[in-house]
Parts: structure tokens; sequence; C-alpha cells
């Protein structure tokens, strides 16, 4: 059974500073101390937990509450899932971590297509087949990367799709694009996304060894740049490096606001998770410091959390906030922003109305995909889990 604090503290820092962050295994009950740098720093309690069926309002401010509504579920009955994208007719492709599959999910119905099994996917712990991303030109040369753990290491492969094959025979074999990522029981990383540069980002774990992160040479406790045939993008902050920044305990969630700033979510490990604004060549100061540190050589989370209300994985931008799906913490979190800071205290919704939240995916219709996630060791099954939810936000 997992454990949870059920009136945590949260904290919302502005500024710059320090990072890390946490595992969604089991930690110790968080504390209700503020952070340690108070000077930027304002506090507030998590929002009451809404109820699934109506919608949820948590407001922060004066004005319009903002809301969340489960439009629908989509599907139900996935094993393990964690990687989801749209495809371009609005069908989605899911990964199911433990067996290695992508599935193809309709969006009129929910039915669900075997597309296949990417050979080489060695699942145990939190390893297993992870992100799933899209290639930029997908509409002509129906290519889908993906993240996946081997007996070795973490590696980002692509793979062509052809969903008029038979099922179980439409992907191609994967090619190998980055190899050598470190690979550990825990602390895979394992998000991928296509920048609004057309540049391929991969989120990083430090494997458990936690030097590696402030390691520039290692590719563990990173987000890595690359060009979409896997070498080292053109302009990074460190030439001839994939790494675009460093200092990362855990990182499974990258987005952009529509002014493409990278936002991206952060494990930590007994104190503080976190919600970064990544710049180029940043260092956000796992091992040395989790959450705010208040230091000139490390940058500072926009937000942060006890890992007990959190555990963030998935994140996506959508109605002028950043929603974080969160393991642990079993809800959906909202940061608004201003620009390159929070305009508010986090709110929370759905707080565990439905377990555990593994990944947010934000459709072209400005409804989220929230894709559950109690079927992988850790949570609480519940009838129809794992499931993808749709939801109406505002």
């Amino acid at each position: 059974m997992r454990s949870r604090v059920g009136a945590g503290v949260l904290a919302l820092v502005l500024g710059s500073g320090a990072v890390a962050g946490c595992s969604s295994a089991p930690a110790p009950p968080a504390t209700s101390a503020a952070p340690s740098s108070a000077a930027a720093s304002a506090v507030a309690s998590p929002t009451a937990s809404p109820t699934a069926s109506a919608t949820a309002s948590a407001p922060a401010t004066p004005g319009a509450a903002p809301s969340v509504a489960v439009r629908a579920t989509v599907t139900e009955e996935l094993a393990a899932p964690w990687g989801l994208v749209v495809l371009p007719d609005g069908d989605l492709l899911v990964s199911e971590r433990d067996d290695g599959r992508i599935g193809r999910v309709a969006a009129k119905d929910g039915a669900r297509t075997g597309t296949g099994t990417v050979p080489g996917v060695v699942s145990g712990g939190e390893g297993g087949l992870l992100g799933l991303a899209l290639s930029p030109g997908y509409a002509t040369d129906h290519l889908v990367y993906a993240y996946f753990s081997t007996v070795a290491d973490n590696r980002v492969v692509r793979l062509t799709y052809d969903p008029t094959r038979p099922p179980e025979q439409q992907l191609g074999t994967p090619e190998a694009l980055l190899t050598g990522i470190p690979h550990g029981p825990r602390h895979n990383g394992g998000r991928i996304a296509f920048g609004p540069d057309g540049l391929l980002y991969v989120g990083t774990g430090d494997s458990g060894d936690t030097g590696l992160a402030q390691d520039k040479g290692s590719l563990g406790g990173k987000i890595l740049r690359l060009a979409p045939d896997g070498t080292p993008a053109p302009g990074n902050p460190f030439p001839g490096s994939p790494v675009y920044s460093y200092g990362h305990r855990n990182v499974q969630g990258l987005t952009w606001d529509p002014q493409g700033r990278l936002w991206a979510s952060e494990f930590g490990q007994d104190t503080w998770d976190e919600l970064n604004l990544i710049k180029a060549g940043g260092n956000y100061g796992w091992p040395v410091v989790e959450g705010a540190g208040n230091r000139p050589d490390f940058i500072d989370p926009v937000a942060q959390w006890h890992t007990a209300d959190a555990s963030p994985s998935g994140i996506a931008y959508a109605d002028g906030a950043v929603w974080i799906a969160a393991l642990r913490g079993t809800r959906l979190w909202r940061v608004p922003l201003d620009g390159d800071r929070a305009a508010g205290a986090p709110e929370a919704f759905l707080d565990d109305a439905y377990g555990r939240l593994r990944t947010v995916v934000a459709d072209r219709d400005g409804t989220l995909l929230l894709v559950t996630n109690n079927t992988d060791g850790r949570g609480d099954s519940r009838s129809g889990d794992d499931r993808i939810l749709r939801l109406t936000v505002s």
C-alpha cells in the first residue's frame, strides 16, 4: 500500500537558485517545514480533493476558478501504460512498460489494436518500454521514436509504423539512435518529445548513481537534445555533446509553452519534487541540493512539492498552465504561469480519484489526455485499470 501525507505542505518558489528530484517509490513521510531559502518562497496548502464525477474547482486567486472535468474514459484495462502520442487522425499510440508493446487506441470508440512488440526491451524495476514521440515528419516518414531499457542500458530508437499491415506486425525493426544511457532498477528517466525547434529532447535519470548528474561526460541525470538522426543537436551548449542541461535526478516530464520555453518535472529524493524552467547549459543542482538551494551556481525550481504530494511524471501545457501527473501524490497539479514565472500557488485536482497518474498530454482540441498507472506493481489496481481519461480544463 502506498503511503501519503493527506495535508502536506506545498511550496511555490519564484526566482533562481538550485534543484533536485524524487522517486515514485515510497519515501519517508514529508515534513511540514517550508524551504530553507524562505526569502523567495510562498507556502500554501494543497486544495481539498474533488470527486471524480464532478467538475473540480480549486480557486487560488480572485476571479474565475480553475476547473477540471472528466469528459470521457477513452479506454481501459491497459497494462502498466507509460508513453502516449496522438496520431494525425486523432487515434493514440500508447506504450506498455513491462511487455514492450505499443497499442493503438481509436479516438472514436477506444477500440485497441496491437501494433507489435518492440524487440530488445527488458523490463524490471522502473525500466522497460517508456516514452514515445512522433517524428516531426510523421505524415511522410511514418517514424515513431521510443525510449526503452535493455539488459545493459537505456536507449533511444526509431522505427517505422505501418497500420496497413496485420495487427502485431505493424512495427519495423528499431534503429538505435542513442545508446549507453545509464540504466538501473530506478531513476531511468524515459520521457522523449520533439520541441518546436524540430529537435528531440530526452529526459534521463541518474540510475541511482547520484554523481552522474554533475558529470557532463555522462548521459545520466540530464536533459539531452538530439537531431532527428540521434546525433548531438547543432547549437548545444557543450560542443559535440547531446547534453542540454544537467544536475537532474530523474526527469520524466517535458513540455513547451506557446513562447517555446521548455519546462520539465523532476523527482526529488526525500523532500522536494520540482517543476523547472530549462535553460541551455543550466545546472539544476542534484545531488548537491534538492529543491531550492538559493545558490548562484544552480538554477532553482519554479515550483516544488513534498515528495508525498507529487512524484511528478508526465507534464503538459494547456490553458495558461503546466499540468503535472503525480504518481505517489495521486493527483493532477496545475501550475499557472506568467511568462517564465508561476502566476500563483499550484492547485490540485482529482486527488486519489484515479490513483497514480503517469502521463498527461495536450490534445489538439484543448482537452488533456491523462494516463493512470496503478498496474505497474506500485499502485492499488482498481476495476478497469489502467485507463486513459479525456479531461476538459480551464
